[in-house]
Order: C-alpha cells, then sequence, then structure tokens
C-alpha cells in the first residue's frame, strides 16, 4: 500500500523565497530512492545524507521505492537546504513519526549531517520574512537562529538535531529557548569630530547625506578624502526597521554574515579598484548581490575612481538612475535592490600632486588629459557634487584637538530634520525626484532662471545635469528650512557642479 507526505519548505531566487512543496511517496517494489523536481547537484546528493542521518538517528529507511517530488517542478532547487523536510517526508509517509501538530502550518529549513545534527543553511533571511508573512511557523538550525531572529515576529523552533525536530512534531517536547537582543541603538567609531579643517567638504558631504546626493571628491595624497568619504554613514539617518531587515536579507543571500549590531547602521562598501564588474553590480552561474546591493541603502566608496577599469564603471550607470539591478542568466533573472549612494574619490593626476602648490608634480598635460578621460562623460553627468579637498596647512595638522570641531551626532541632527522634511513632502529623497517632480517642486523666479540659463551656456549642462543642480539646490534649501529655493541656493548648488568634467 502506497503512502504520501507534503512537507513544506522555501527555495531562494535572488531575494525572492518561492514556496516548495515536497511530496514524498513510499510504493512497493525494487528499493530506490529517487529526488524530481529540477534538483541541481547539492540536492540530487540529498538522499545519501537523509539515509544515513535516518539510520544513525535511529530510524528505519522504508522499503520499497522512495519518490521526493520537489514542486514546483520548473523551479531551480539548489543547496542543502531541502535535507531535513525530505527526511520529515520520508518519516511521515512510512509513518514512523505521528504528528501532534498540523505539519501544513510549519516550514522546514536546514542541511543534516550523517548523524542527523542540523547545520547552518545560507541565504535563508529571505524565505523567514516570506514564511513570517504566511503566518506559518519555522523551523531552523540552531546556528541560523541568531541571523534569523531579526524577524523579530516570527515564530521560530531552533533545533540542533533531527531527532529533536521529531519529538517536537509528535509532542514529547519543546525546542530550545534562545532569546537574541537586536540592538536598536547605533553606536559610530568614525566621527567627523576626529577630521581636522576641511570644513567645506564637511558642509558638502552633509549637503550630500541630506539628499542621497553622489559626490566626487578630488584632492591631493592625504589631504583627507578617504577619512571624510568613511564618516559619512556616521551623519546619516539611521536604517528603519524595515530597510535594516532588507539589508540583512541582502547579507544573507549574499553569504555574508552581518552583526546585530551594525544592523541599523547604513551600509559602507569600498571596494578595491581590481574589482570586476561581476563583483561590483552582482552575478554569477548562480546569480548573488554584488557591491552595489550590499550598499543599498548606504555608501559605495569608489577609491582611486580612475584606476578601475573603464568598462567596470559603465556598469554602475543603470543602476545610479533605477536604483536596482537586472542579471539575466540562461536559468532565471533575478532583480537586487541597489539604491547606493556613489562616493567617489580620486587624485588631480597621475602623480597626484597638480596643482598642490609645489614642485612635485612632473605629469604633462597629455597624462593628466588621458587621466581624466577615464572616467566616461555619462558617469560623470550622474554625479551631482564634486569637490575640491586641498591638502591641510600645517597649522591645522600641528594643532591640538579642539573642542568646537563639531561631531558627527550635531550633524545627523540636521541631516534627519532635513530627511523628515523631504520622506513628509514628497516620501523620498530629493535625489530621486524625477524630472516632472522637479519642475512642480522647485519653481524658479525670473533671476534665478537667468542665472541657471547662463550656467547651462556656460559649462554646457545636459538635462540631467541641470535638473541634478536643481534637486541639489532644493536639499540645501531644506537644510535651511526655507520653502522656496532661493538665489544662495542655486549658487551653492552650482558651486558643487563647477568642477564637474
Amino acid at each position: 500500500m502506497s503512502q504520501l507526505a507534503k512537507v513544506f519548505t522555501r527555495a531562494s531566487t535572488g531575494l525572492d523565497a518561492p514556496v516548495v512543496t515536497i511530496e514524498v511517496h513510499i510504493s512497493g517494489g525494487l528499493p530506490g530512492f529517487s529526488i524530481v523536481g529540477l534538483p541541481e547537484g547539492a540536492v540530487k546528493e540529498s538522499k545519501d545524507r537523509v539515509r544515513s542521518a535516518l539510520i544513525n538517528s535511529n530510524f528505519k529507511l522504508p522499503r520499497g521505492r522512495i519518490t521526493v517530488s520537489l514542486a514546483p517542478a520548473n523551479l531551480p532547487k539548489r543547496g542543502g537546504r531541502y535535507d531535513l523536510p525530505i527526511a520529515l517526508g520520508v518519516l511521515l509517509a512510512s509513518g514512523q513519526i505521528k504528528p501532534s501538530v498540523d505539519v501544513s502550518q510549519f516550514e522546514f529549513y536546514g542541511e543534516l549531517g550523517l548523524d542527523g545534527l542540523l547545520h547552518t543553511t545560507e541565504g535563508l533571511l529571505p524565505a523567514i520574512i516570506e514564511a513570517n508573512n504566511a503566518k506559518h511557523n519555522i523551523v531552523i538550525p540552531i546556528d541560523d537562529f541568531e541571523q534569523c531572529a531579526l524577524v523579530e515576529q516570527a515564530k521560530i523552533f531552533p533545533a540542533r538535531h533531527l531527532l529533536q525536530v521529531c519529538e517536537f512534531l509528535s509532542g514529547i517536547g519543546e525546542p530550545e529557548n534562545y532569546p537574541i537582543s537586536v540592538d536598536h541603538q547605533v553606536t559610530y567609531t568614525k566621527d567627523y569630530s576626529q577630521v581636522k579643517g576641511q570644513y567645506q567638504a564637511k558642509r558638502a558631504l552633509e549637503v550630500a547625506a541630506s539628499g542621497g546626493h553622489n559626490i566626487l571628491l578630488r584632492g591631493t595624497p592625504g589631504s583627507g578624502k578617504t577619512m571624510l568619504a568613511e564618516r559619512l554613514p556616521s551623519i546619516m539617518p539611521p536604517l528603519s526597521c524595515e530597510k535594516a531587515l532588507q539589508k540583512a536579507s541582502i547579507y544573507s543571500v549574499a553569504g555574508k554574515m552581518l552583526d546585530n549590531t551594525q544592523m541599523y547602521i547604513r551600509a559602507f562598501r569600498s571596494p578595491h579598484h581590481s574589482s570586476s564588474a561581476v563583483s561590483l553590480v552582482g552575478g554569477g552561474s548562480i546569480p548573488k548581490p554584488g557591491e552595489i546591493s550590499l550598499a543599498h541603502e548606504g555608501v559605495l566608496f569608489l577609491d582611486e575612481l580612475p584606476e578601475f577599469p573603464r568598462h567596470v564603471l559603465e556598469t554602475l550607470r543603470q543602476p545610479l538612475e533605477s536604483g536596482e539591478v537586472h542579471v539575466s542568466r540562461a536559468q532565471q533573472q533575478v532583480t537586487f535592490p541597489a539604491n547606493f549612494q556613489l562616493i567617489a574619490a580620486m587624485n588631480p593626476c597621475p602623480c597626484g600632486y597638480f596643482g598642490d602648490g609645489t614642485s612635485k608634480c612632473h605629469c604633462t598635460e597629455d597624462q593628466i588629459s588621458k587621466y581624466h578621460v577615464k572616467i566616461s562623460g555619462p558617469l560623470l553627468d550622474r554625479i551631482d557634487m564634486v569637490l575640491e579637498v586641498p591638502p591641510l596647512p600645517k597649522e591645522v595638522m600641528l594643532s591640538q584637538k579642539n573642542e568646537q570641531i563639531e561631531n558627527s551626532e550635531t550633524i545627523r541632527a540636521r541631516v534627519l530634520d532635513c530627511y523628515n522634511i523631504q520622506i513628509n513632502r514628497q516620501g523620498k529623497l530629493n535625489d530621486r525626484l524625477n524630472p516632472d517632480e522637479v519642475d512642480d517642486l522647485i519653481v524658479l523666479n525670473k533671476d534665478n532662471r537667468q542665472l541657471l540659463e547662463s550656467v547651462i551656456d556656460k559649462l554646457h549642462l545636459s538635462a540631467r545635469a541641470y535638473h541634478r543642480i536643481l534637486k541639489v539646490a532644493r536639499t540645501i534649501a531644506d537644510l535651511d528650512h526655507a520653502q522656496a529655493v532661493e538665489r544662495r541656493h542655486l549658487i551653492e548648488a552650482i558651486g558643487y557642479r563647477r568642477h564637474n568634467g
């Protein structure tokens, strides 16, 4: 007499987690164990792990033909997460465990060791979020509990061993209770009070952080470009619970651990200039998030910008506009979020010392031109602000720590105030306004319109650059709590644009 059991779990497709129904059928005939439903290598090997785990947990491997179906059949299945639900399906179909709970209200995840121990499973967080939305109970390996407990409302039951799960389903015991506390307080180790001088750069970064604008820092080596950029997250508004969970999901899918103390701090990613296009935007045979997705709702810092291969930088153009990246492969198409803020830094010339007032630079005009042309016009067009960072005067370098230097907390209070103004007015940051919204939101008087006309002619600005000036000006006006964009706001915004090119 044939026997059938159904157990639920979820697959991993980018940040999506579609439901997978595992059906186990035991029938008469020659002994066999087959898995169908587009399983990849690790899933096909699951039958060997399940067989050993059942035997070493004092269960019997059913005699007859065992057929495991992973539905839907057209969805690729990969990884070891299906081991536990397959093993439970076999035990339920063979009648070796009699559940005292409704198994259809549970989802199971976990790779099995040959001794029945549950091992950590990569990329579980999106599945936990979807399972929680479906009001399902969730059984996972204990090693994944700290990460998955970030979904604070989810009913999660962590387990160490297959036997522990079977006892729980049979009503014999309860899983251990492991309280996990997520620290909603954020602590920054890098602060702008540590940066001497560079008041203009701090002001520009305050504007950039307030409106989500992209910025390029140009200056000689040692002028503080990297130090300024690294401290940008300390003045940005902390992440909301929803955005923090999305950040954690991206890290989970990428196979990277995220410290709970870093949950609500904006990401700061600084890839080396030897990075490939795939590592930057994501991809691979099994698509995974790249640096721009790991920097979602945070900062992507590209130091030594001209040293990046040009074709790698060009891949940033579309994500900078859309806030997401589409990765297409033969078997699947995946979309990853990539709403990042680009902060770039570069030297004025190949040797780095052009224009510093000394005789150190021996670069020719042709060398300097070739160095600058490595960054394409279309990419520069997407950068809202360009700032010259001068070298620090020796008097400032030698000065003792000044208690009057503003710390990041003080600047962050102003940024958060400006951020709230934008969210309450339009539901998003100024940098994400489309051209129609810019025209509706920013109405210029005759004098300001003439000023912009002369700037467009002088700097040969594109329509995108024109709108970006207006967006930066709107952010500066919001920092001033001004209802309308005034001439002084436009002049400051134009000043951040005049070096671009």
